[in-house]
Formats: C-alpha cells, structure tokens, sequence
C-alpha cells in the first residue's frame, strides 16, 4: 500500500510541477509601438511579429546595439524608413565581403 501511495504523490507532484512550469512560461510580444523607432544607427537587426494566439498587433521588433528591443508600426512611415536604411547598410556590407573575396 505504502507503494501505491508514494507513486501517486510522485505523480500528483509531477503534475502540478508540469502545470507551474508551462503557465510560467510566457511568450514576450509587443503590446503596443513605441511613437518613434530608433536611429537607424542604433538597430543591429530586426524582427517581425504577426498576429497569433499569444500576440494581438503586427510590429517589427527593432533589436537595438545595447540589446533593447523596439516596438514599431509596420505601417508607419519612420518604421519603413528604417526597414530602408538596413537593407541598405545590408547591401553595403555584402559589396565589400563580395570585394574582399576576389
């Protein structure tokens, strides 16, 4: 009996280990934008967040050189200025690896 016991508290533990462990657990997603996206200077990289079951706007995450992230209206104009700005620096930097190489 003491067998039996043992297990079901082993499992009942197991189960409300599991629960905490995935309620905890959260998604990071942009709940609102920032009014200005940052210099284009400043943003290493981005990323884009779409509408889905744990995130309720479309942004484009601007991941800044100090590692904060940005939130920024996909249709904003300041934000399609910046998505220019790093496909060009993008541009630039594929031409001198390219000239570098031959």
């Amino acid at each position: 009996m003491t067998n039996g016991r043992l297990c079901l508290v082993a499992l009942c533990s197991l189960l409300i280990l599991c629960t905490f462990i995935s309620s905890s657990q959260s998604v990071s997603c942009c709940l609102r934008y920032t009014p200005h996206p940052p210099p284009c200077h400043r943003i290493r990289t981005f990323s884009v967040q779409t509408i889905g079951a744990s995130c309720d706007i479309n942004a484009i995450i601007f991941h800044r050189k100090n590692n904060r992230l940005v939130c920024a209206d996909p249709k904003s104009t300041e934000t399609l200025e910046r998505l220019g700005c790093l496909k060009r620096r993008r541009q630039t930097q594929m031409a001198k690896k390219q000239k570098t190489q031959h």
